[in-house]
Protein backbone atom coordinates (compact mmCIF):
# COMPACT_ATOMS: atom_id res chain seq x y z
CA UNK A 1 0.00 0.00 0.00
CA UNK A 2 2.78 2.63 0.87
CA UNK A 3 4.63 3.88 -1.99
CA UNK A 4 8.29 5.52 -2.41
CA UNK A 5 9.24 8.86 -0.55
CA UNK A 6 7.91 11.87 -1.85
CA UNK A 7 9.47 14.02 -4.40
CA UNK A 8 6.74 16.39 -5.12
CA UNK A 9 5.65 18.87 -2.72
CA UNK A 10 2.07 20.81 -2.57
CA UNK A 11 2.40 24.56 -2.26
CA UNK A 12 3.44 25.72 0.81
CA UNK A 13 0.93 26.82 3.39
CA UNK A 14 1.56 30.12 3.43
CA UNK A 15 0.90 30.58 -0.54
CA UNK A 16 -2.67 31.68 -0.94
CA UNK A 17 -4.98 32.27 -3.78
CA UNK A 18 -4.06 35.98 -2.88
CA UNK A 19 -0.61 35.51 -3.81
CA UNK A 20 0.66 36.90 -7.24
CA UNK A 21 1.52 34.24 -10.00
CA UNK A 22 5.32 34.60 -10.64
CA UNK A 23 5.12 33.98 -14.22
CA UNK A 24 2.72 32.83 -17.02
CA UNK A 25 5.00 31.30 -20.19
CA UNK A 26 1.93 32.15 -22.28
CA UNK A 27 0.36 35.53 -22.31
CA UNK A 28 -2.57 34.08 -24.51
CA UNK A 29 -5.50 34.96 -26.49
CA UNK A 30 -8.36 37.03 -24.98
CA UNK A 31 -10.64 34.62 -27.26
CA UNK A 32 -9.22 31.27 -25.82
CA UNK A 33 -12.28 30.88 -23.49
CA UNK A 34 -14.74 32.39 -25.79
CA UNK A 35 -13.27 29.60 -28.71
CA UNK A 36 -13.82 27.15 -25.83
CA UNK A 37 -17.50 28.13 -25.45
CA UNK A 38 -18.34 27.81 -28.94
CA UNK A 39 -17.04 24.56 -28.96
CA UNK A 40 -13.97 24.77 -30.84
CA UNK A 41 -11.35 21.89 -29.92
CA UNK A 42 -8.92 22.53 -27.35
CA UNK A 43 -5.94 20.91 -26.65
CA UNK A 44 -4.77 20.16 -23.23
CA UNK A 45 -1.53 21.88 -21.53
CA UNK A 46 -0.06 19.07 -19.71
CA UNK A 47 3.03 19.50 -17.85
CA UNK A 48 5.87 17.69 -18.42
CA UNK A 49 6.23 16.51 -14.72
CA UNK A 50 2.70 14.08 -15.01
CA UNK A 51 4.99 11.85 -17.52
CA UNK A 52 7.51 11.08 -14.55
CA UNK A 53 5.08 9.44 -12.62
CA UNK A 54 3.61 6.11 -12.01
CA UNK A 55 0.11 6.40 -12.90
CA UNK A 56 -2.54 4.50 -11.02
CA UNK A 57 -5.53 6.06 -13.21
CA UNK A 58 -5.31 6.68 -17.11
CA UNK A 59 -8.14 8.73 -18.67
CA UNK A 60 -7.88 8.58 -22.23
CA UNK A 61 -10.09 11.13 -24.24
CA UNK A 62 -13.16 10.79 -22.15
CA UNK A 63 -16.32 11.98 -22.81
CA UNK A 64 -19.36 12.26 -21.30
CA UNK A 65 -23.09 13.32 -21.95
CA UNK A 66 -26.46 13.65 -20.08
CA UNK A 67 -28.19 12.88 -22.98
CA UNK A 68 -27.85 15.23 -25.91
CA UNK A 69 -25.79 17.64 -23.72
CA UNK A 70 -21.86 17.19 -23.67
CA UNK A 71 -20.24 17.51 -19.74
CA UNK A 72 -17.46 16.33 -20.50
CA UNK A 73 -14.74 16.37 -24.03
CA UNK A 74 -11.72 14.38 -24.06
CA UNK A 75 -10.07 14.64 -21.22
CA UNK A 76 -7.04 12.64 -21.00
CA UNK A 77 -5.41 12.37 -18.16
CA UNK A 78 -3.12 10.73 -15.36
CA UNK A 79 -3.59 10.24 -11.69
CA UNK A 80 -0.11 9.62 -10.33
CA UNK A 81 0.08 6.99 -7.76
CA UNK A 82 0.50 7.90 -4.45
CA UNK A 83 0.29 11.75 -4.84
CA UNK A 84 -2.91 14.00 -3.95
CA UNK A 85 -4.29 15.80 -7.42
CA UNK A 86 -7.21 18.43 -7.11
CA UNK A 87 -9.72 19.16 -10.00
CA UNK A 88 -10.18 22.88 -9.57
CA UNK A 89 -12.50 25.31 -11.94
CA UNK A 90 -15.71 27.43 -11.87
CA UNK A 91 -19.21 25.80 -10.63
CA UNK A 92 -20.30 23.66 -13.62
CA UNK A 93 -16.90 22.83 -15.09
CA UNK A 94 -17.41 18.96 -14.98
CA UNK A 95 -15.20 18.25 -11.96
CA UNK A 96 -17.59 16.45 -10.00
CA UNK A 97 -18.60 14.54 -13.46
CA UNK A 98 -15.16 13.46 -13.60
CA UNK A 99 -15.07 12.45 -10.63
CA UNK A 100 -17.77 10.49 -10.27
CA UNK A 101 -17.07 8.62 -13.76
CA UNK A 102 -14.23 7.03 -11.98
CA UNK A 103 -16.27 4.86 -10.21
CA UNK A 104 -19.11 4.77 -12.54
CA UNK A 105 -21.48 6.72 -9.95
CA UNK A 106 -22.86 8.38 -13.23
CA UNK A 107 -23.92 4.91 -14.48
CA UNK A 108 -26.96 5.62 -12.07
CA UNK A 109 -28.29 8.35 -14.75
CA UNK A 110 -30.29 6.64 -16.95
CA UNK A 111 -29.77 9.20 -19.67
CA UNK A 112 -25.76 9.32 -19.23
CA UNK A 113 -23.53 7.60 -22.48
CA UNK A 114 -19.38 7.88 -22.15
CA UNK A 115 -16.67 7.09 -25.34
CA UNK A 116 -13.20 6.69 -24.16
CA UNK A 117 -11.55 4.96 -21.67
CA UNK A 118 -10.23 4.66 -18.34
CA UNK A 119 -8.06 2.45 -16.76
CA UNK A 120 -7.25 1.57 -12.65
CA UNK A 121 -3.83 -0.31 -12.49
CA UNK A 122 -4.10 -1.01 -16.21
CA UNK A 123 -7.53 -2.58 -15.97
CA UNK A 124 -10.32 -1.23 -17.88
CA UNK A 125 -13.32 0.87 -15.52
CA UNK A 126 -15.84 0.98 -18.55
CA UNK A 127 -15.11 -2.48 -20.15
CA UNK A 128 -17.97 -4.79 -20.60
CA UNK A 129 -17.13 -7.38 -18.40
CA UNK A 130 -16.10 -4.86 -15.52
CA UNK A 131 -18.05 -5.63 -12.24
CA UNK A 132 -19.25 -2.49 -11.05
CA UNK A 133 -19.45 -3.48 -7.09
CA UNK A 134 -15.86 -4.92 -7.49
CA UNK A 135 -14.28 -1.84 -9.19
CA UNK A 136 -15.99 0.21 -6.21
CA UNK A 137 -14.38 -1.84 -3.70
CA UNK A 138 -10.97 -0.61 -5.43
CA UNK A 139 -11.89 2.84 -5.04
CA UNK A 140 -13.33 5.25 -1.65
CA UNK A 141 -15.48 7.64 -1.53
CA UNK A 142 -15.99 11.13 0.23
CA UNK A 143 -18.75 13.37 -0.74
CA UNK A 144 -19.59 16.68 -0.03
CA UNK A 145 -21.55 16.33 3.29
CA UNK A 146 -20.62 13.36 5.69
CA UNK A 147 -22.99 10.48 5.25
CA UNK A 148 -22.68 8.27 8.62
CA UNK A 149 -25.14 5.78 8.86
CA UNK A 150 -27.14 4.86 11.43
CA UNK A 151 -25.26 2.28 13.79
CA UNK A 152 -22.12 2.60 15.77
CA UNK A 153 -18.87 4.07 15.11
CA UNK A 154 -17.61 0.95 14.87
CA UNK A 155 -20.17 -0.61 12.63
CA UNK A 156 -19.22 2.36 10.45
CA UNK A 157 -15.56 1.75 10.03
CA UNK A 158 -16.04 -1.85 9.34
CA UNK A 159 -19.35 -1.83 7.20
CA UNK A 160 -17.02 -2.51 3.80
CA UNK A 161 -15.81 -5.92 5.64
CA UNK A 162 -19.24 -6.73 6.34
CA UNK A 163 -20.58 -6.79 3.11
CA UNK A 164 -17.39 -8.70 2.18
CA UNK A 165 -18.54 -11.21 4.41
CA UNK A 166 -15.86 -11.13 7.12
CA UNK A 167 -17.32 -12.08 10.73
CA UNK A 168 -13.90 -12.45 12.57
CA UNK A 169 -13.85 -9.77 14.91
CA UNK A 170 -9.99 -9.71 16.01
CA UNK A 171 -9.82 -8.90 12.10
CA UNK A 172 -12.71 -6.13 12.27
CA UNK A 173 -11.14 -4.71 15.85
CA UNK A 174 -7.92 -4.25 13.96
CA UNK A 175 -9.30 -2.60 10.83
CA UNK A 176 -11.56 -0.32 12.77
CA UNK A 177 -8.40 0.82 15.02
CA UNK A 178 -6.23 1.15 12.46
CA UNK A 179 -8.72 2.92 9.88
CA UNK A 180 -9.74 5.49 13.03
CA UNK A 181 -5.88 6.26 13.53
CA UNK A 182 -5.19 6.65 9.83
CA UNK A 183 -8.66 9.50 10.03
CA UNK A 184 -6.81 10.66 12.92
CA UNK A 185 -9.86 9.96 15.11
CA UNK A 186 -9.32 7.08 16.99
CA UNK A 187 -8.54 9.36 19.90
CA UNK A 188 -11.65 10.98 20.53
CA UNK A 189 -13.61 7.85 20.11
CA UNK A 190 -11.80 5.35 21.08
CA UNK A 191 -14.01 4.90 24.46
CA UNK A 192 -16.91 5.38 22.29
CA UNK A 193 -16.89 2.86 19.35
CA UNK A 194 -20.46 1.35 20.55
CA UNK A 195 -21.81 5.14 20.39
CA UNK A 196 -24.35 5.72 17.30
CA UNK A 197 -22.33 7.66 14.88
CA UNK A 198 -25.07 9.84 14.75
CA UNK A 199 -23.60 11.56 17.83
CA UNK A 200 -20.78 12.82 16.71
CA UNK A 201 -19.76 16.79 15.40
CA UNK A 202 -19.88 17.51 11.85
CA UNK A 203 -16.22 17.29 11.56
CA UNK A 204 -15.56 14.30 13.16
CA UNK A 205 -18.46 12.44 10.87
CA UNK A 206 -16.60 13.49 7.83
CA UNK A 207 -13.69 12.12 9.09
CA UNK A 208 -15.25 8.99 10.28
CA UNK A 209 -16.53 8.69 6.66
CA UNK A 210 -12.76 8.66 5.42
CA UNK A 211 -11.82 5.83 8.17
CA UNK A 212 -14.57 4.08 6.30
CA UNK A 213 -14.02 4.94 2.84
CA UNK A 214 -9.95 3.16 3.90
CA UNK A 215 -11.16 0.64 5.47
CA UNK A 216 -11.15 -1.60 2.48
CA UNK A 217 -7.45 -0.30 1.66
CA UNK A 218 -8.83 1.20 -1.53
CA UNK A 219 -6.36 2.06 -4.67
CA UNK A 220 -7.61 5.78 -5.23
CA UNK A 221 -9.71 7.78 -2.27
CA UNK A 222 -12.57 10.26 -4.27
CA UNK A 223 -13.26 13.00 -2.62
CA UNK A 224 -16.03 15.89 -3.78
CA UNK A 225 -15.72 18.56 -1.66
CA UNK A 226 -15.05 17.09 1.56
CA UNK A 227 -14.89 20.26 3.75
CA UNK A 228 -17.40 22.39 1.99
CA UNK A 229 -19.84 22.04 4.72
CA UNK A 230 -17.62 22.15 7.52
CA UNK A 231 -16.19 25.47 9.73
CA UNK A 232 -12.68 26.79 9.43
CA UNK A 233 -11.36 24.16 12.11
CA UNK A 234 -13.12 21.41 10.93
CA UNK A 235 -11.57 22.25 7.58
CA UNK A 236 -7.88 22.36 9.21
CA UNK A 237 -8.33 18.95 10.48
CA UNK A 238 -9.62 17.60 6.85
CA UNK A 239 -6.55 19.03 5.36
CA UNK A 240 -4.10 17.98 7.63
CA UNK A 241 -5.63 14.40 7.29
CA UNK A 242 -5.33 14.72 3.92
CA UNK A 243 -1.57 15.55 4.00
CA UNK A 244 -1.01 12.36 6.27
CA UNK A 245 -3.10 9.79 3.71
CA UNK A 246 -0.41 11.09 0.87
CA UNK A 247 1.88 8.37 -0.18
CA UNK A 248 -0.06 5.78 1.04
CA UNK A 249 -3.28 6.21 -0.91
CA UNK A 250 -3.84 8.18 -3.80
CA UNK A 251 -6.56 10.95 -3.95
CA UNK A 252 -7.93 12.15 -6.11
CA UNK A 253 -10.10 15.57 -4.92
CA UNK A 254 -12.44 17.80 -6.14
CA UNK A 255 -12.19 21.66 -4.29
CA UNK A 256 -14.21 24.94 -5.37
CA UNK A 257 -11.29 26.50 -2.76
CA UNK A 258 -8.15 27.39 -4.54
CA UNK A 259 -6.17 27.92 -1.10
CA UNK A 260 -7.02 24.01 -0.23
CA UNK A 261 -6.16 23.17 -3.58
CA UNK A 262 -2.80 24.88 -3.08
CA UNK A 263 -2.84 23.32 0.66
CA UNK A 264 -3.42 19.99 0.30
CA UNK A 265 -2.50 18.77 -3.48
CA UNK A 266 1.11 18.02 -5.31
CA UNK A 267 -0.91 18.12 -8.72
CA UNK A 268 -3.57 20.73 -9.81
CA UNK A 269 -6.07 19.91 -13.29
CA UNK A 270 -7.91 23.08 -14.24
CA UNK A 271 -11.04 21.99 -15.99
CA UNK A 272 -13.33 24.74 -17.73
CA UNK A 273 -16.72 24.09 -19.60
CA UNK A 274 -16.32 20.48 -19.93
CA UNK A 275 -11.94 20.47 -20.96
CA UNK A 276 -9.15 20.00 -19.16
CA UNK A 277 -7.17 23.30 -20.09
CA UNK A 278 -4.13 22.86 -18.02
CA UNK A 279 -2.42 19.63 -15.38
CA UNK A 280 0.60 20.11 -13.47
CA UNK A 281 2.40 20.26 -10.58
CA UNK A 282 0.49 22.74 -8.10
CA UNK A 283 3.07 24.66 -7.17
CA UNK A 284 3.83 25.21 -11.13
CA UNK A 285 0.14 25.60 -11.45
CA UNK A 286 -0.08 28.31 -9.09
CA UNK A 287 3.22 30.39 -9.04
CA UNK A 288 4.22 29.44 -13.26
CA UNK A 289 1.37 28.61 -15.25
CA UNK A 290 1.92 27.98 -18.67
CA UNK A 291 -1.94 29.56 -20.08
CA UNK A 292 -3.12 33.12 -18.94
CA UNK A 293 -6.44 31.46 -18.57
CA UNK A 294 -5.07 29.63 -15.57
CA UNK A 295 -3.46 32.21 -13.86
CA UNK A 296 -6.71 34.73 -14.33
CA UNK A 297 -8.47 31.51 -12.89
CA UNK A 298 -6.09 31.31 -9.87
CA UNK A 299 -5.69 35.12 -9.39
CA UNK A 300 -10.22 35.34 -9.51
CA UNK A 301 -10.07 37.20 -12.42
CA UNK A 302 -13.14 34.88 -13.88
CA UNK A 303 -15.18 32.41 -12.46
Amino acid sequence: MGTPAMTVKAVPREITMQAPVARCADQGSISRLASIAAGEPFETDTHDAIGTEDAVLEVRDFKLWYGEKQALFDIAMNIPRGRVTALIGPSGCGKSTLLRSVNRMNDLIDSVRIDGQMLLSGESVYGPEVDVIELRKRMGMVFQKSNPFPMSIFENVVYPLRIDGIRDRSVLEEVCERSLRGSALWEEVKDRLKDSALGLSGGQQQRLCIARAIAAEPEVLLMDEPCSALDPMATGRIEDLIHELRGAYTVLMVTHNMQQASRTSDYTAFMYLGRLIEYGATEDIFLNPHLRETADYITGRFG
